[in-house]
């Protein structure tokens, strides 16, 4: 039993990838699902899709690795977080979609529980905001708005998760209600600095305690996958949340290092230590992974659109027919034309929190084509990255490396990621194993099962493919950041 089999539940697809015993990629398969859209600014997957997408792609990642079950020491689960299921604790039967964690519906509660000055107590428990981003309010909405749901939870009848409570409930045939502390620190009701779920927070939502999962550590026993689906009943011995997961891949194990994940969206996460750091700057604190009981926490910054604005070139405009050729546009582009694009389709994230914004292009000429927008598009990730970074240096200013470490799908792209090392005046370092997210969770299952190593020899094999350095004067750095911020405040106030 030398592999490992991992699964990246993300937000557009669902992929499988198996590792080999030198944690190296032997397959993988991906599929992607449907998105819904019900409203404007809703958002809603099938929680059969995601299941099947999930249970299709290992069963063909397994089938092209050459490989069987017998040969599988354990699995690895990272997911897309926030996303919020309710399901029949007898029948596995969703009440609802999923609601996805884009989705804005419950923007005005959350703007009547700030008025009423509660946002402080949450954020002092769950480091987080009052935001529709998280699961809590979500929860609640399904509870107030599905018929006969609230009844139900209420007579213990359902029961509550995020996508990896979800899959591991259907995995283990619903022996299993569990989820990870990575996972629980994004739900708006879960203590971080205590470690359990507040009954405060509970009450004030209310949310039936008795819906909520066990919250284990990353690396724990899970729960034992049917035997049905693969040819064995494999253990399920990793788990955390999809960027939780790419900072334990980063290796990103010491106070000050930091990664940025892009994806569909873009996320930092700033290693704190063992000391949850309070924002002043509207970033969020959460829980960076958890071993032996033990949190290390981070300063998180999250960016709702990253990678979903190629997509949007891709299928809203229709500039460009795949993602690739986003890149040769870009360069192509007008260098006199300063086109800026601030991509809040679903409003804007750290460290605006604006729910309600909407996304605008500034600069436009008659001679503004396929290439200035391309251009733009990927300039917007690099300028929302260094919104982060500035926030997080302000509110935790310890001594560390100037390096950013990346990994995601946009990285691919050389021009965008020399932008951002331009933009951010700093290192940007892109790792050889870009699929850093899936080899996290393939790492916290492979060292629970003993085949993998430990934390200091995991890191120790981390290997740099390519070093972005700046190479943009800083009156040019500063001219190009000054014109996005005088964007993003116009949009802001549209």
């Amino acid at each position: 039993m030398t592999h490992i089999l991992a699964i990246d539940q993300g937000t557009t697809s669902s992929r499988a990838i198996i590792f080999d015993g030198d944690m190296k990629i032997v397959a993988s398969a991906q599929e992607e699902f449907e998105q819904h859209f019900p409203q404007s600014g809703w958002v809603e997957h099938d929680p059969d899709d995601l299941w099947s997408t999930t249970a299709g792609t290992c069963r063909a990642a397994i089938e092209r690795a050459g490989i069987t079950a017998e040969e599988i020491a354990a699995i690895g689960i990272t997911n897309q977080r926030e996303t919020t299921l309710v399901w029949d604790k007898a029948t596995g039967k969703p009440v609802h979609n999923a609601i996805v964690w884009q989705d804005r519906r419950t923007s005005e509660y959350c703007r009547e529980m700030r008025d009423a000055g509660h946002e402080a107590m949450f954020t002092e428990r769950t480091g987080l905001l009052l935001d529709p981003y998280f699961s809590g309010t979500k929860l609640r909405w399904i509870l107030e708005n599905v018929d006969g749901v609230r009844e139900r939870a209420e007579a213990g009848e359902l029961l509550f998760g995020t996508v990896d409570s979800f899959l591991i409930w259907k995995m283990t045939g619903g022996a299993a209600h569990v989820t990870d502390a990575t996972n629980a620190a994004r739900t708006l009701l879960y203590d971080i600095r205590k470690g359990r779920w507040s009954s405060t927070i509970c009450e004030m939502l209310g949310i039936p305690m008795q819906m909520l999962p066990e919250v284990k550590d990353c690396a724990a026993d899970f729960g034992m996958c049917r035997a049905d689906l693969f040819g064995k009943s494999l253990p399920i011995l990793g788990v955390a949340g999809d960027q939780q997961a790419a900072t334990v891949g980063q290796a990103c194990f010491q106070p000050g290092m930091m990664k940025s994940t892009y994806g569909t969206g873009c996320f930092a996460l700033l290693n704190t230590g063992d000391t949850p750091v309070a924002s002043k700057n509207r970033m969020l604190t959460t829980i960076a992974y958890q071993f032996d009981g033990v949190p290390t926490y981070a300063l998180e910054g999250s960016i709702f659109i990253a990678g979903a604005v190629v997509q949007w070139l891709r299928d809203g405009i229709k500039i460009i027919r795949d993602a690739s050729e986003t890149q040769p546009l870009a360069e192509k582009a007008d260098q006199s034309q300063e086109v800026i694009l601030v991509p809040a389709f679903t409003g804007l994230g750290a460290p605006y929190w604006d729910a309600d914004c909407r996304g605008a292009i500034f600069g436009l000429t008659r001679g503004t084509g396929p290439e200035e927008l391309a251009r733009a598009a990927l300039e917007s990730v690099g300028y929302q990255t260094r919104d982060l970074l500035e926030a997080m240096k302000a509110d935790w200013d310890a001594d560390g490396e100037d390096v950013l470490r990346v990994d995601g799908g946009m990285t691919a792209s050389d021009w965008a990621m020399q932008f951002l090392s331009d933009i951010i005046g700093a290192q940007v370092d892109r790792p050889e194993v870009l699929e850093t997210t899936a080899l996290g969770a393939a790492w916290l299952a492979g060292s629970r099962a003993g085949i993998y190593p430990d934390m200091d020899g995991f890191a120790r094999n981390w290997a740099l493919e390519r070093r972005f350095e700046p190479d943009m004067d800083d009156a040019t750095r500063n001219q190009k950041y000054t014109g996005w911020k005088k964007a993003v405040k116009a949009t802001m106030s549209v």
